[in-house]
């Protein structure tokens, strides 16, 4: 089941994630506009197995589904680096397991207030995650894909990285092929 719709909206804001240049993306879905969501995400990461993508919604609220696009060994990877660890240790998460974390996330999410932690997963440096959790959102020294509190000639560099592979598949779409032809072509 091939969705262009979907693969549009995929492409172009889980570009990075879908490459593996990042661990995880997370994308704001109308339930309206994709009623199917899930059984779409469930077909998409058999489709994607044979490079360990991943589609998982993580919260169903009424209008909306929020979908986690992600590389599964990035994502573990990410997950299990001292600092990041550290920060989701600090939050409540269970020590290791990706599922078990991933589960919480999902409660977290479907709860009251916004769980900014989730940063850890879209492979935010630990620095701005720890920023934007200090200082409420407010006084980053640069805002583009997140709040950057720490190395901001680093962080405009892999926003133009990241630009520049969204842009790419976009592209690659626009001219017919196939998110699973582009990434599971053998």
């Amino acid at each position: 089941m091939q969705d262009k719709a979907f693969e549009e909206m995929l492409a172009f804001h889980c570009g990075p994630a879908l490459a593996g240049i990042k661990p995880a993306n997370l994308v704001s879905l109308s339930r309206e506009e994709f009623p199917y969501l899930p059984l779409l995400a469930e077909e998409y990461s058999r489709q994607m197995e044979c490079i360990g993508l991943r589609f998982r919604v993580v919260c169903r609220c009424r209008s909306r589904y929020l979908l986690l696009v992600y590389r599964e060994n990035r994502l573990k990877a990410q997950l299990h680096r001292p600092e990041i660890a550290a920060i989701l240790e600090e939050a409540g998460y269970p020590p290791a397991g990706m599922e078990q974390q991933l589960t919480v996330l999902e409660q977290r999410l479907s709860g009251g207030a916004f769980p900014h932690e989730i940063g850890a997963f879209l492979g935010y440096p630990a620095a701005d995650i720890r920023g934007f959790q200090r200082d409420q959102g407010r006084g980053c020294l640069y805002s583009g894909l997140w709040k950057v509190y720490a190395d901001v000639d680093g962080a405009r560099l892999c926003f133009a990285r990241y630009m520049r592979c969204r842009d790419c598949i976009c592209r690659r779409l626009r001219q017919g092929v196939t998110l699973t032809q582009l990434f599971c072509a053998a």
